[in-house]
């Protein structure tokens, strides 16, 4: 079974200096048909403007990742992190028993990015944070994985059975994820466009897929997508 989120339908708000899409329910967008997906939780779609950012807040008891599409965001955290990631960054930060940071657009242009939420199969754990760069040929005609609970393949550790991959696809280049009975997948589509099992998404639409074997990617144009491998 397919379920199509179409990017229209997404949750909105724009503050000025952040334009932002949800994809679940978030803040002053409430949805009870779209409360997450499994322990999927977040994926928001954020644009913040030049010199805009989130000042310093608080997170517990989740598993965070950044994905940055354009420009830069500067990250400081009260565990002594601080880095700018860039396209390419994956950035993870388990808030576990609290956490407080701050992200910030310090570039001379507008950064676009994706913030997920992972709910962690652990609570009360010691806070961590991890980044690793996957440059585009790692991700090109195929699904890399970017992060996992075993740090499989290179990819970043996160608190929850669940597998993130990042792909890139344009034009003949194709691949497949089987799915172990039992799991579901989301997946996301950062831009561009892509045909998955035969359906025809664009930049912002997502799809949600129980009882299936298989999931896979073709005929895309200049697509970025994030597919999520859940319990």
């Amino acid at each position: 079974m397919m379920q199509i989120r179409k990017s229209e339908e997404r949750g909105h708000a724009n503050h000025g200096w952040l334009d932002s899409h949800h994809s679940f329910s978030f803040a002053d967008y409430y949805d009870p048909r779209h409360m997450g997906f499994g322990p999927l939780r977040v994926i928001n779609e954020d644009r913040v403007a030049q010199g805009g950012g989130f000042g310093t807040h608080g997170h517990k008891d989740m598993e965070i990742i950044t994905y940055v599409l354009e420009g830069e965001l500067a990250h400081k955290d009260d565990m002594g992190n601080g880095s700018v990631i860039r396209p390419g960054d994956v950035q993870r930060m388990s808030a576990g028993t609290g956490v407080r940071h701050s992200e910030s657009n310090h570039a001379d242009r507008l950064t676009h990015f994706l913030q997920i939420w992972i709910e962690p199969n652990v609570r009360g754990s010691a806070p961590g944070y991890a980044e690793k760069h996957f440059d585009a040929a790692q991700k090109r005609g195929r699904l890399q994985l970017i992060a996992s609970s075993d740090g499989a393949d290179g990819s970043i550790t996160i608190q929850q059975d669940a597998k993130i991959y990042a792909g890139l696809f344009d034009g003949q280049e194709q691949a497949a994820v089987t799915l172990a009975p039992g799991r579901r997948a989301w997946l996301h589509v950062a831009r561009g466009d892509i045909t998955v099992n035969g359906a025809a998404l664009k930049t912002g639409d997502a799809v949600a897929v129980e009882d299936e074997p298989q999931i896979a990617l073709s005929n895309g144009r200049q697509a970025e997508v994030l597919l999520f491998d859940l319990p």
